[in-house]
């Protein structure tokens, strides 16, 4: 763990001297979410491999890059491509980002993947406002020793997305007039899209949307005290009465459509915070 903790202070410290406003919002775009980063003002780049300790994104749809800049009045920092848990890093590694802002000095953490809709009244295309999730993926990125400088050893969870956030994503949802979904995310480990049972398990479990990632940053930002928004873009029905067959080309093709309504959404609640 020390040698971890090493890592993470390394990265920041890398980021630290090169970025000129240290950020207070950090964002993590999901499968083919990126479109958040084309309206980031005076954006400054860098590319996963070039920051110490960084693992390298490898999943479709994944950019692999940090992106600092102003969102309205805001220093923000953006994660283009996450690391998933079914791409074979440890809980550690999928976290490694959201330990360095942490260091950075984030107060506020959008988060956003693409999902199935569990739920057999949501329509594909539209966003999701998470308001709780399960961990169905059988890990968690606080197993080990505690690092008491970065939080509790027994951190709570009774709000993991905060209230009041999730209220200016419903009036930013208004104020753009985009329909939204509200509801809860189940992880899975994937990368195999669930069979009919297991969809089944999960509508019984309470899940409204699932997909194979988020919940493990959103543990992690939670244990550091980071306020978390969770969206997730409905990319197909994950019904099981009506499963079709399903590729990660139609994932990527819908999110990016939709895409375009959670940045709206996203920087309306940064307008207002």
């Amino acid at each position: 763990m020390n040698e971890y903790v090493q890592k993470v202070k390394a990265a920041a410290e890398f980021l630290k001297a090169k970025v000129g406003n240290l950020p207070e919002v950090g964002v993590v775009l999901g499968s083919g979410l990126g479109k958040i980063a084309d309206v980031l003002q005076e954006p400054q780049r860098f590319h996963y491999s070039e920051i110490p300790g960084f693992p390298v994104s490898t999943a479709p749809g994944h950019k692999g890059e940090l992106i600092f800049g102003k969102l309205g009045k805001k220093n923000v920092v953006l994660m283009n491509g996450r690391f998933h848990y079914y791409e074979g890093y440890s809980m550690q590694e999928v976290t490694f980002p959201i330990r360095v802002m942490q260091l950075l000095g984030v107060k506020y953490l959008f988060v956003t993947n693409a999902s199935g809709g569990l739920n057999p009244v949501f329509d594909v295309g539209k966003p999701m406002i998470i308001t709780d999730h399960i961990n169905f993926m059988h890990d968690n990125p606080l197993r080990g020793p505690n690092v008491e400088e970065w939080g509790p050893r027994f951190p709570d969870m009774s709000v993991p997305y905060d209230r009041e956030l999730i209220k200016l994503a419903k009036m930013a949802a208004q104020e753009e007039k985009i329909d939204v979904y509200a509801g809860v995310y189940v992880a899975v480990t994937g990368p195999n899209f669930e069979t009919p049972a297991e969809l089944k398990m999960f509508r019984n479990l309470g899940a409204d949307a699932v997909g194979m990632s988020t919940v493990p940053e959103v543990i992690v930002a939670r244990h550091a005290g980071i306020k978390v928004l969770g969206l997730s873009a409905i990319t197909d029905r994950a019904v099981p009465e009506d499963l079709k067959p399903l590729s990660a080309e139609e994932v990527l093709e819908v999110a990016e459509k939709t895409g375009e309504k959670m940045a709206r959404i996203i920087l309306r609640v940064i307008e207002h915070l």
